[in-house]
């Protein structure tokens, strides 16, 4: 079984926690963002990758701020129980 790895957003920019998790899923050829890149189109992005998609993470267009999105995601990650 594979774990999803997802870093804790807190004293980070988007970009740089954005740049952590483009480097742990390299493979998935994630954009790295700049300052222009919409939070919420990266994480739709995010939210498309295999191990993601069926653990039920948090729609990514219902938050207004990157840092709660990404909180709600670690929890939604970290919430399932060990196998």
């Amino acid at each position: 079984m594979t774990i999803a790895l997802v870093y804790d957003p807190r004293y980070h920019t988007f970009e740089s926690w954005a740049a952590l998790m483009c480097e742990a899923y390299a493979g998935q050829q994630l954009q790295i963002p700049g300052p222009d890149v919409d939070f919420k189109s990266w994480g739709a992005g995010l939210k498309a990758i295999d191990i993601f998609a069926n653990e039920g993470i948090p729609e990514p267009y219902l938050f207004d701020d990157w840092q709660e999105w990404a909180t709600a995601l670690v929890n939604a990650v970290n919430s399932r129980p060990n196998p």
